[in-house]
């Protein structure tokens, strides 16, 4: 990488250190990179990392993008981490492609590198994966929206409002989860946007966040302003979805689903502005992943997936006040309990 690049993605790095053994400690470092450092769910993943690494005596370096996307920061987080001779990597890609010789890099430099959340493209770029799974967690919002518009649902006219362009791993697995919980067909399962299903209004990234949630839907709307469902990729990008639909009056005319379960997420679940969500487990995610970084540097030892599925299962709920038959799920009260645990 040139060095002006270089420059240009650690001047957009948010590097937070937590020194938490002492120099006899074996020495035992590791790196948490996410893709920011505002979205709630990745500050829950940081208070996970940061309190098991004090707990087993494990320095850790953490390193955030200014935003969902920034591709460019988590590559030069990945340099800097093999050049402090870190021992594995937890990372939560932006770009699931993008960033696979990257991780090789570290990988041949002897790093256990463990996603996050978010599966690299290939999902065996990395030793392993800590996740939900995402697939089910889609499946689980779009069975509840299908269940709970009864009839309606073979006439909906449905929303997605997705994360970035690049069309990263979590983005495609949720997407298509709710695709066949609300009885669309997928077609290309590793793709977004080859559906034909004339129910499917369009379409569009938000970043993860509330403004580009908001000017999302405002752009879903002026496709069919009688969109009546809208999928989205995360709570924060659903709230300002609901900013948008407020604004002219329609809050109250589509049901939104989305997935997290984060705390603000349960509580604007609770509220009404979020119908149902799937709750994750970040801040589990990333201490299971200092743990698995502890291991290997003590015996080698790598982390196996849960049986019959390719990466480490964190489990999911369904969070809803609204319960449907045949979709198990859990009210906001539990869910306000659980969350991000």
């Amino acid at each position: 990488m040139k060095k002006s690049v270089l420059s240009a993605a650690f001047g957009a790095l948010v590097l937070g250190v937590a020194f938490s053994a002492p120099a006899e400690a074996a020495g035992v470092s590791a790196c948490l990179i996410t893709k920011t450092d505002t979205n709630p769910f990745f500050v829950k993943m940081k208070e996970g990392a940061t309190a098991k690494a004090k707990e087993l005596g494990v320095t850790l370096k953490s390193y955030a993008g200014k935003i969902d996307g920034d591709s460019e920061s988590q590559v030069a987080a990945i340099e800097s981490c093999i050049a402090d001779g870190a021992k594995g990597i937890l990372i939560t890609a932006s770009d699931t492609k993008g960033i696979v010789s990257s991780v090789k890099k570290a990988r041949d430099a002897g790093l256990l590198v463990i996603a996050l959340d978010t599966p690299l493209d290939p999902a065996d770029a990395a030793d392993a994966t800590f996740a939900t799974d995402n697939l089910l967690a889609g499946k689980l919002i779009g069975q509840w929206a299908k269940e709970t518009l009864g009839d309606k649902a073979k006439s909906a006219k449905v929303g997605f409002l997705d994360l970035t362009p690049s069309q990263p791993t979590v983005d495609v697995l949720r997407d298509q989860g709710f695709m066949i919980g609300f009885g669309i067909d997928p077609k290309d399962p590793n793709r977004i946007g080859d559906e034909n299903d004339p129910r499917i209004v369009g379409h569009d990234v938000t970043n993860g966040n509330e403004e580009g949630g908001r000017k999302a839907m405002e752009n879903l709307l002026q496709k069919d302003p009688g969109i009546n469902v809208i999928h989205t990729i995360n709570e924060p990008a659903a709230v300002g979805a609901y900013q948008a639909l407020k604004a002219v009056g329609m809050e109250k005319n589509v049901l939104i689903v989305s997935v997290d379960g984060g705390c603000p997420g349960v509580k604007s679940v609770k509220e009404g502005v979020i119908g149902a969500t799937s709750q994750q487990y970040p801040l589990l995610m990333a201490s299971l992943g200092i743990e698995a970084i502890k291991k290997f540097a003590d015996g080698g030892q790598k982390p196996k997936p849960t049986e019959g599925k390719s990466f480490f299962d964190t489990g999911v709920s369904l969070v809803t006040d609204k319960p449907v038959p045949g979709v198990k799920s859990i009210d906001t009260k539990e869910g306000t309990a659980k969350c991000w645990g």
